[in-house]
């Protein structure tokens, strides 16, 4: 596993690689200081990070928290990405047949250009750069994503 080029230490990747519960330690570790800045912004100085407030983030930690549901919510990065993923050592998966819409934020922990995306997903329907907005961009700026989602399926309603 590597994270901004740097391989990850071989007890992290021992983490993931054991259960599907080493997962959410592993995100924990690995995920992008993008996303820890907002969250502590939203605390340490109480302003919000896009429209991620410090209330927001309590509701969503509460919610994992009091469910019980953090780790089958993180089991989506174990199935893609761990041992048994289907592309895991094998064949890349075929690309999907059905329209895909595409919208790359800059907060991302990289943004994908539409020349990535294009050779991911041939039927790429639509594609946008946005000018705000990051990993947690449905939560972060939930108008702009929710117009995305429409722009990107208005061909197939």
């Amino acid at each position: 596993m590597t994270f901004s080029g740097t391989p990850a230490p071989a007890w992290r990747s021992s983490i993931s690689r054991t259960s599907a519960l080493g997962v959410p330690k592993t995100w924990m570790l690995d995920h992008d200081t993008d996303a820890y800045y907002k969250i502590a912004h939203a605390f340490v100085d109480r302003q919000p990070s896009g429209n991620l407030t410090r209330d927001n983030v309590l509701d969503n930690i509460t919610a994992y928290w009091l469910t019980g549901t953090g780790a089958s919510a993180a089991r989506s990065y174990w199935e893609a990405y761990g041992p048994d993923a289907p592309a895991a050592g094998g064949q890349p998966l075929p690309p999907p047949q059905i329209p895909v819409g595409f919208t790359t934020f800059p907060g991302e922990i990289w943004r994908t250009p539409r020349s990535w995306a294009e050779k991911a997903y041939p039927n790429l329907t639509y594609f946008n750069e946005v000018d705000k907005g990051g990993h947690f961009a449905a939560w972060e700026e939930p108008e702009l994503f929710s117009e995305e989602l429409r722009a990107a399926f208005a061909s197939v309603r």
